[in-house]
Parts: structure tokens; sequence; C-alpha cells
């Protein structure tokens, strides 16, 4: 678990932080969601030690992030994950180089050892026979699942997501949401992620932190997005029509309104129109 209180951060006159407090549960899988500006950047800077806040504090299970020297933070770190937008590999690197890089860092385990992990981790995400191949002659997607491999190597307690969909095609963005998730619950990972997605919102945001200009505008699940009342969040999350019929629908299945017979011949439906263009 991961708790913050009243986290506040300005650069100039600048206010970016005004005062944020949130918990960040274990094994869930927790969003930061918010516009461009919003401050959920600096938020994530501040909880893993790249931003000092201003004031408040950073609890990390019990321990005071913010009151903790260098070298106690140092050791913390060591449980903490992190998965970049870009991935962030490194292009002269194999992906087993890579994936081996916080191994090389952080552990003094033989060669063997560090192979066997590495390997161990890329069966996990589901890439098994490219440990040789670099990151030029991978997919968008697989580098994704080699940046989560990397992240999740030293078996961390706490994982960092910033924008992990960033760049990838629906159907991409889907599977990398669904290994995250699955490994939070496998693991029991403390896990937080920035996104602008709102699939992943709606799919796998079991604790959820939407931000406004610096301040903690609303926080729910999935589920309770669908019948917040909240004026702003509504008009971040179902921008278009489209999808505020798609709440409109999931508002109508949640009160049985309509049932799951009617969304399948809904989908069948559309399914036919689509094959008959």
């Amino acid at each position: 678990m991961i708790e913050f209180n009243d986290i506040k951060k300005s650069f100039g006159e600048k206010v970016i932080l005004n005062g944020v407090s949130h918990v960040m549960e274990t094994g869930k899988t927790n969003l930061i969601i918010g516009t461009s500006g919003s401050g959920k950047t600096v938020l994530q800077k501040c909880l893993v030690g790249l931003f000092e806040p201003d004031s408040g504090e950073i609890i990390y299970d019990g321990l005071n992030f913010t009151d903790m020297t260098e070298e106690d933070r140092k050791q913390l770190r060591q449980q903490i994950g992190m998965l970049f937008q870009g991935s962030a590999l490194f292009d002269s690197l194999t992906v087993e180089e890579n994936v081996k890089f916080p191994l090389n860092m952080f552990t003094k385990d033989s060669h063997s050892k560090k192979i066997n992990r590495v390997n161990e981790v890329l069966e996990r995400v589901n890439l098994v026979g490219v440990n040789k191949k670099f990151p030029s002659e991978i997919s968008g997607g697989m580098k994704k699942r080699v940046g989560i491999a990397r992240a999740i190597v030293l078996n961390p307690k706490y994982l960092f997501c910033d924008e992990p969909n960033s760049g990838l095609d629906p159907q991409t963005s889907m599977v990398i949401d669904k290994l995250i998730r699955e490994l939070t619950v496998e693991y029991n990972i403390t896990t937080v992620i920035n996104t602008h997605d709102m699939n992943s919102v709606m799919e796998i945001g079991d604790n959820i932190l939407y931000m406004v200009e610096g301040r903690k505008e609303w926080t729910g699940n999935s589920e309770d997005i669908i019948f917040s009342k909240n004026k702003m969040l509504n008009e971040f999350i179902f921008a278009s029509q489209f999808l505020q019929d798609a709440k409109d629908m999931r508002m109508m299945q949640a009160t049985g309104e309509i049932n799951e017979d009617d969304v399948e011949k809904a989908k069948k439906e559309n399914a036919e129109i689509r094959d008959s263009k």
C-alpha cells in the first residue's frame, strides 16, 4: 500500500499539486487519470522520489518515504518496478540483456541464475525465443512486454506504469492491460498507472484517482464511474456521443432495464451489419 497525504508541489509561481491525498491499494490496479496538465505525471514522480514535494508525506507500507535518508530510499527503490511510456529499452542491448540489466545493477547472483530469472519473466509475459533479438527487431507490443518483464525481474512490491498503452493499437493495449492486472493480482503488487486510455479505465480501474488542476476531483472504481454524477468526470471519460451511449447501455444492464440476451442480440445484429458491407 502507498498512502500520500496533502501533497503540494509548485514550480516557481505555478502550483502543480494542491494538497492531493489518496491511498494506492495492494493487489489492485490503481489508476491516476486526468487531462494533460492535471498534475498526474508530477504526482507519480513525487511518489518515486524523482521530485521532492514541497509539503505532505508519502508512506510505503508504514514507512515514511519523505523522511527517509538517501540510503534508505535506495533500498526501497529496489522494491519498485518501472514501466516507462516508450518502454525505454536500450537499443544496443538484446532483449535478454535489457531484462537482465536490473539484476546486474542490484544483485550479485551468478550468470546462470540471472539467465534463469530472465527466462522466467520472459515466459511469464509470453515472450519465448526472443532473448537474442534487439529492440529494433520486435513489435511495439513486444517491446512493452519486454519492459514489463524488466520491471518485474526483481520481484517488486510496487509497480509504476507511465502510459503503458501509448502508441499501441486497441487490441494490443487490451493484452497489455490484462497482463498488468494479472501480474498485479498474482504477485500482490501495488500497481500505479498513469493513463489517458479510457479502455484501461473501464477494464482495469480497480482504484481510480481523477485529478483536475492539481487537486483530487473524484475517486472510485470502474463501476462507480458508470453511475457517477460528477460533471467534470463524465465530460472527461465520456467525451464522445459513442462513449455516452456505451455508458447508458452499461447503466441499463446494471439496473436490469436490459438483460444479457438483449446485449448479445445487439452484438449479433451489429456483426451482421458489418459483414454485409
